[in-house]
């Protein structure tokens, strides 16, 4: 079971390939602050939905200073059907090694329809400008997680 983060802890940097194939890496946003997400699999109802209200509620989050990376273990050509199948905007990487979800605690054993399996754990964690974490969730439900984290970080206000 990987460690989980905390508030405070240095975010892991990785570098990934997005769905064109580009190298995307945490310390590409410096300066910025950036909501990354964990989810299983794209094309999956649960994953389209939370990416598809992280894209419709992107220009608030934007707007407040956040980039919303969101990584799964596909590879960048799933990524791409499941980008402009849903009109997706947020930025999607691919970590098919699982090296990153571990580091990042989003890999272990978690309870699946009563059982306990390995797989991604469907996680967020707020990383500030400076690369530390702010908020770590884990466990997270795919509808209605960008509306409470937008109400968490207080950000409904700015709509």
């Amino acid at each position: 079971m990987s460690e989980r983060l905390q508030p405070g802890d240095t975010a892991p940097d990785f570098s990934l390939p997005d769905a064109d194939g580009k190298q995307i890496s945490l310390a590409g946003h410096k300066g910025r602050k950036v909501i990354v997400y964990f989810y299983p699999a794209a094309m999956t109802p649960g994953c389209t939905k939370q990416a598809c209200d992280f894209t419709d509620n992107l220009d608030l989050l934007a707007g407040a200073g956040y980039d919303v990376v969101g990584v799964s273990p596909d590879k960048p050509e799933k990524l791409a059907k499941f980008r402009d199948k849903e009109n997706l905007r947020v930025t999607l990487v691919g970590d098919p090694s699982k090296e990153v979800m571990q580091a990042y605690g989003a890999f272990g054993e978690k309870k699946l329809y009563g059982k306990t399996v390995t797989g991604v754990i469907r996680s967020t964690v707020i990383v500030d400008g400076d690369g530390k974490v702010e908020h770590a969730l884990y466990n997270v439900k795919a509808t209605g997680h960008v509306a409470k984290l937008i109400k968490d970080l207080d950000l409904a206000n700015e709509a």
